[in-house]
């Protein structure tokens, strides 16, 4: 086996025995990557050599014994989470020279535990979109099929750890950016509790729906990347004080005791394609055989989710992007001398057309004569949302759901119909505007030999459920163990 194909947990377990040093770790994704980038173009930006410097270090710290579950493993970053001296795109052209003096909080905590940021990954630009076709740079395409997407917004993170181009990384989740490319690439994915993880250093598309979370190989990698990164931050108002557990101190028992909930109004949802739904009741009829009990619940305003969703984040979205205007950093139209001509042609020569769909649907929502009756409607039935998860859950312990209506679709397909884009983030959607975690772990393939996910959702800060629950059907299952061929 390549040293570029373990997980985070073996690696660890080398590298603790001094079989091998994290810089020819750091090396073999180093060569992975040139070796594959050409075809997958999950990164923007490597810094071999800073990555190499952070091998060293980490190397010392070994030595010292001076150790952590993270300490010299090679990690991908999403392209908008801030990274001191890197530079951080949000794959947009707006941003495209913007170096960070600062690194995110998260970055800080893995830094601390001595891992290694190989580079930032491609995504949709500002965390918009499920395909990864709205980057400003580039189309990162599927390991599985590289004519097929690899999902979004986090397509380039997904797609980076199922072609072995990273151990772990990092991406986020505004509506499934992190559920849906898991799904689609064959990985593990989780969106943790709205406040779990520190969002400071996050570059902010909707506030009160973004997190960030861990992208990995198999289930317990997830749990030590959430003990790296969860914990109160004071630097980030949102952030919960609340104590964090060793994520990996789950990874044990049985599911006996545990209460599945199954969402009526999922099972018939329009597009369901029939790979999924079978994988996914396949799924749930071996969840069921190691001890756990089914029950069906409702969750009766699912069906208003996609249209809640599309107003309130492009609401936040236009707020949070008003401050691309040309004048304090970024891109600049230098050719236009009147202030209003730059503002105008600074952000439509930034801007992709989705970003500008997406700043055009908030403004009207958030406009005079239209707030009542957009925005303030949205959030009221985001209330009925988040109370319909809340009396799910005083029947059941976690619910089970797939995470896309459909597996990896073809590059290019639906770039002119968004429509069909948004309502393909149903399944994911509902998780965010209730603040709650869900976790996708893979559960079969389609006729195509194509990856497909289950979600599983859970109350708030549940993380350490989901992920016993996904780690039993991984180690009854083995379709983690499945990889794509490059």
């Amino acid at each position: 086996m390549n040293l570029y194909e373990l997980t985070i947990s073996q690696a660890h377990e080398r590298l603790k025995k001094k079989e091998i040093s994290a810089v020819e770790f750091t090396r073999s994704v180093l060569d992975r990557i040139q070796a594959v980038e050409d075809r997958v173009a999950a990164y923007i930006t490597i810094d071999e050599t800073m990555a190499l410097n952070q091998a060293e270090a980490a190397d010392c710290q070994i030595a010292e014994g001076n150790m952590t579950s993270l300490t010299g493993i090679p990690l991908a970053i999403k392209d908008l989470i801030c990274t001191k001296g890197l530079r951080t795109t949000c794959a947009s052209r707006i941003l495209e020279n913007f170096v960070p003096p600062y690194d995110a909080t998260v970055i800080d905590k893995l830094k601390a535990a001595g891992a290694v940021i190989v580079g930032k990954v491609n995504m949709d630009e500002f965390a918009m979109g499920s395909s990864t076709e709205n980057s400003g740079f580039k189309v990162t395409h599927n390991p599985w099929d590289l004519s097929r997407s690899p999902g979004g917004s986090s397509g380039g993170s997904a797609a980076a750890v199922s072609a072995d181009m990273c151990l772990g990384a990092l991406g986020s989740d505004t509506g499934g950016s992190i559920r849906q490319p898991a799904s689609h690439c064959g990985i593990v994915g989780l969106k943790p509790t709205y406040g779990r993880v520190s969002r400071y250093g996050l570059v902010a598309f909707g506030s009160s729906l973004d997190q960030i979370g861990p992208l990995t190989k198999d289930v317990r990698d997830c749990a030590l990347m959430m003990n790296a990164i969860s914990g109160h931050d004071s630097k980030d108002s949102t952030s919960v004080q609340q104590s964090v557990p060793d994520y990996t101190g789950f990874l044990s028992g049985d599911l006996r005791n545990m209460i599945v909930g199954i969402p009526r109004e999922y099972q018939s949802a329009q597009g369901l394609d029939t790979d999924v739904s079978t994988a996914v009741t396949t799924a749930i009829q071996t969840i069921e055989s190691m001890g756990a009990r089914c029950v069906e619940v409702s969750l009766p305003h699912t069906e208003y989710a996609v249209a809640v969703y599309y107003v309130i984040a492009p609401s936040e979205a236009c707020s949070n992007l008003a401050r691309y205007d040309g004048v304090k950093y970024g891109f600049r139209d230098r050719e236009k001398m009147d202030l209003l001509d730059m503002y105008r042609s600074t952000r439509s020569n930034g801007f992709g057309p989705e970003v500008q769909r997406r700043i055009l649907l908030g403004t009207f929502s958030l406009s005079s004569g239209y707030y009542d009756a957009y925005y303030q409607k949205a959030s009221q039935v985001r209330t009925r949302i988040m109370a319909d998860f809340k009396q799910a859950f005083e029947k059941c312990d976690v619910l089970l759901t797939p995470v896309a209506p459909t597996p990896a679709f073809p590059i290019g397909q639906n770039t002119d119909d968004p429509l069909t884009i948004y309502l393909s983030d149903i399944f994911t959607i509902s998780a965010n505007l209730a603040g709650i975690p869900g976790l996708s772990v893979p559960c079969g393939f389609s006729s195509g030999g194509l990856p497909i996910g289950l979600q599983i959702m859970g109350p708030h800060f549940s993380e350490g459920q989901l992920l016993k629950m996904a780690w039993h059907f991984e180690q009854a299952t083995g379709f983690h163990d499945k990889k794509p061929r490059l």
